[in-house]
């Protein structure tokens, strides 16, 4: 379960919202990629693809496989699961169980991407949506096994949004690789993103004006609370139920008149989407599908639950990246123009970040 939108300010700024959920808390680290970084993506039988970063990239990154005493986590195994570049573009990978299926054959003489490197491939050379689609229109892409989830084949699909408020998805679905442009700039699961676009048509009588009053025979009808616009919300954590929440959130809530307070209520709109361990349980003998799983503390053991295991904000116009984990109330900052004059990479874990750290910037400088 994940879900992602931008939120656009009074001046039509652009700021980007995400929530990770997983059913356990998983190695993340914080990385920041310098300008001049050097990677290779390589898929077996294949060339790789090797480029250097034109762009500094800041990251929630997981290592790729389960790291060993005579092999430990390189800078290589890092794999950007969300992150922000200095030109304002985002990347988001988000749950989407069937990717995996028959891909398009390509010629073993053809360099191709692992699909666990498009984070940084994206964010390390491209400053626009546009500038992304052009350079995958011609990059062939391959999902690969990750040993870190026990050998699924990459179960995502991908959310890039940039400055200017353009936003697309890449998506395989069955092994087959599919673009959208996405005009909502919203995001969660399954089922197809196309799908969740259809969805909406039968939602076209949501509005945020509160209607209080009605009349029915001879009965004025009148409802004791503000709040009832929302009614035909709907309710569930499911995917299908999350993606017509969010659209509604970012189409209706109040447009902010600054930066600061932009931020402020895109961190209320996510609050929406923010998931307690045990508010949904699922029981072993119902067959789990979770990638992976953990059961609960406690009475009821053996049942997994999924909860926000992280929440970041991004704003896109002031190059800003917020994070808060599970155990946070409040948002850890970093600023990726201080971070500019880095020209190394850094990372440290999530652990290093928690609490209630105002700033990280500083903190991730000294790694």
């Amino acid at each position: 379960m994940c879900t992602s939108l931008v939120y656009r300010d009074a001046a039509g700024r652009s700021y980007f919202g995400r929530t990770l959920e997983l059913t356990v808390d998983l190695p993340y680290r914080v990385a920041w990629f310098p300008v001049g970084y050097a990677m290779s993506s390589h898929v077996a039988d294949h060339p790789p693809v090797s480029f250097t970063t034109r762009y500094g990239v800041l990251a929630i990154t997981m290592p790729a496989r389960i790291p060993t005493k005579d092999d430990p986590i390189g800078p290589a195994d890092l794999k950007v699961l969300e992150g922000l570049n200095d030109q304002g573009l985002t990347f988001s990978l988000l749950s989407y169980p069937m990717a995996a299926g028959a891909e398009a054959q390509v010629p073993s003489q053809t360099a191709v991407l692992s699909a666990s490197d498009l984070g940084l491939w994206a964010l390390g050379q491209f400053g626009s949506v546009a500038e992304v689609k052009a350079a995958l229109a011609t990059q062939p892409v391959k999902l690969e096994a990750l040993a870190m989830l026990g050998g699924v084949v990459s179960p995502f699909h991908y959310l890039v949004n940039d400055a200017t408020g353009a936003s697309f998805v890449i998506e395989f679905h069955k092994g087959e690789m599919s673009v959208y442009d996405n005009p909502v700039r919203v995001m969660t699961n399954g089922p197809r993103f196309d799908w969740h676009l259809t969805n909406l048509d039968n939602y076209t009588f949501l509005s945020n004006v509160d209607r209080p009053t009605a009349t029915f025979g001879d009965y004025a009808a009148t409802q004791p609370d503000s709040g009832v616009a929302t009614t035909g919300l709907p309710a569930s954590n499911t995917s299908v139920g999350r993606f017509v929440r969010a659209a509604f959130y970012a189409q209706y809530t109040e447009k902010a008149d600054t930066p600061d307070r932009a931020v402020t209520t895109l961190a209320h709109v996510m609050n929406n989407f923010d998931r307690p361990r045990g508010v949904t349980i699922d029981l072993p003998e119902a067959g789990i599908s979770h990638l992976e799983v953990k059961g609960l503390d406690g009475p009821g053991g053996g049942a997994a639950t999924e909860f926000t295991c992280w929440t970041s904000l991004s704003d896109l116009d002031r190059k800003l990246f917020f994070l808060r984990s599970y155990d946070a109330c409040n948002y850890t900052r970093f600023d990726l123009t201080a971070l500019a004059g880095a020209d190394k990479l850094l990372v440290l874990p999530f652990q290093r970040f928690g609490g209630d750290a105002a700033d990280g910037t500083a903190t991730l400088k000294a790694a």
